[in-house]
C-alpha cells in the first residue's frame, strides 16, 4: 500500500478512488517548509494550481515516483526537476476543455453586450441602456490564438453564431483548420483583422508577454480580448493602458499574471470583464479532473502507463514495460547527482 499526499482541494470522487487502494492523506495549504516535511515518505503528491511543487519539494520527496496535476497546466511544478529524479508528472488535458470554452464564450458574450456592467447599474438603481449599447458577434471575426482542443470547442461555437473564424496555431495543419472551417493566419494578421480575440495557449517563455504594447498598437481599433488561458501571455498594463485609450474596445479576464489578483489593474476598468479564475470551476470539470487524475496514480503505482504524461513518452497502457526502465534509470541518475553535488 502506498501513501498519496493531496496538497490541495480535489474533487471527492478521485479521492475515494485512491483510498479504496492506498492511504491517502489530505493536507492543503501548506507551506513550502512544510510540504517538504510531508512529502518525505509518500510515493504519490497530488495538487491543483495552488501549490508551487518546487525543485526542493522534489528533492524532499525520496520515494515519489508521481506528481499528479489535476488540471491542464503544470506551470505550478517544476518539471524539470522532477524528470531529473525519475518522477513521472500526469495532468488531466482533457477535465475542462468544454467547461473553459464555455467561459471564454461566456466573457466574450459579456464584454459585447455589458452584461455585468448593466447588473451593477440596475442594482445601483440607474436605468442606462443608451450607455450600455452594445455589439452583435454575427457577422464579427474572431480570432483564435491556439488551435488545440478548448480553442476548436470556441471556434465550434463562435460558427454557431454565425462569425467569421481565423486562428493562430504554428502547430496546427492548413488542411486541420479547413476540416474546422477556420482560416489559418500569422499573429499580426489575427490582431489585425478580428473583432475579438480569445487566447487558447500554454505559457512557455516564447508566449509569455505575447500580447505586448507593441502588437496591441497594431490591432484593429475596437478589438476585444478575452483571456481565459493564462495570465501572463498578456502585459497587463499594456492592456489596462489600450482599453483606457479607447484602442481596444474591452477585454474579459479570467486569468492574472499573479493569483489571487485582488488589486490587478485589470480589475480596476469599468470596461474590463474579470473573473476569479473561474473557467475551470465547474461540478462537471472538477469531477473529471480529480478521476482522471487518480487513475492514473493508480496506473503509476501498479506500473501501467498514464494515460497523459507530461515527461514520459505518452505509450499505451501494454508498453509500460517499455518506459519503466527509462523511468528507473532516471531516478537513479538523479540520485547519483545529487550524491556528486552534495560531495
Amino acid at each position: 500500500m502506498a501513501k498519496i499526499l493531496i496538497a490541495d482541494s480535489i474533487a471527492k470522487e478521485g479521492i475515494d478512488l485512491l483510498s479504496r487502494q492506498h492511504e491517502v492523506v489530505v493536507k492543503t495549504g501548506l507551506s513550502e517548509d512544510a510540504l517538504v516535511e510531508a512529502v518525505a515518505d509518500v510515493q504519490a503528491l497530488v495538487v491543483r494550481s495552488q501549490t508551487q511543487v518546487t525543485a526542493r519539494i522534489i528533492e524532499a520527496g525520496q520515494h515519489l515516483e508521481v506528481i499528479a496535476r489535476a488540471g491542464v497546466g503544470v506551470d505550478n511544478v517544476d518539471v524539470e526537476a522532477a524528470t531529473a529524479r525519475g518522477v513521472v508528472v500526469v495532468n488531466a488535458p482533457l477535465a475542462n476543455t468544454i467547461s473553459t470554452a464555455e467561459h471564454a464564450f461566456g466573457l466574450m458574450l459579456a464584454v459585447a453586450r455589458n452584461i455585468p456592467q448593466g447588473q451593477s447599474s440596475l442594482k445601483a438603481g440607474k436605468w442606462e441602456r443608451s450607455k450600455l449599447q452594445g455589439v452583435e458577434l454575427a457577422g464579427k471575426t474572431l480570432g483564435v490564438v491556439g488551435l488545440g482542443r478548448i480553442g476548436a470547442e470556441v471556434a465550434s461555437r463562435a460558427r454557431a453564431f454565425q462569425m467569421r473564424v481565423i486562428a493562430f496555431d504554428p502547430f496546427v495543419s492548413m488542411e486541420r483548420a479547413s476540416a474546422l472551417g477556420i482560416e489559418m493566419k500569422s499573429l499580426d494578421e489575427v490582431f489585425a483583422e478580428a473583432d475579438f480575440v480569445t487566447l487558447h495557449t500554454t505559457l512557455t517563455p516564447e508566449t509569455r508577454g505575447m500580447i505586448s504594447k507593441e502588437r496591441l498598437a497594431k490591432a484593429r481599433k475596437g478589438i476585444r480580448i478575452i483571456n481565459a488561458a493564462r495570465g501572463a501571455l498578456i502585459d497587463e498594463q499594456a492592456l489596462y493602458d489600450a482599453v483606457e485609450s479607447g484602442h481596444v474596445a474591452g477585454a474579459g479576464i479570467d486569468v492574472f499574471s499573479e493569483e489571487p489578483a485582488v488589486g490587478n489593474i485589470l480589475t480596476t476598468h469599468d470596461r474590463i470583464v474579470v473573473t476569479p479564475h473561474l473557467a475551470a470551476s465547474t461540478n462537471e470539470a472538477q469531477d473529471r479532473a480529480a478521476v482522471d487524475v487518480a487513475e492514473q496514480v493508480l496506473d503509476i503505482l501498479e506500473g501501467r502507463a498514464p494515460r497523459f504524461p507530461v515527461n514520459v513518452p505518452t505509450v499505451n497502457a501494454e508498453s509500460m514495460a517499455i518506459i519503466a526502465p527509462y523511468i528507473e534509470a532516471a531516478r537513479v541518475a538523479g540520485r547519483v547527482a545529487m550524491q556528486l553535488a552534495q560531495g
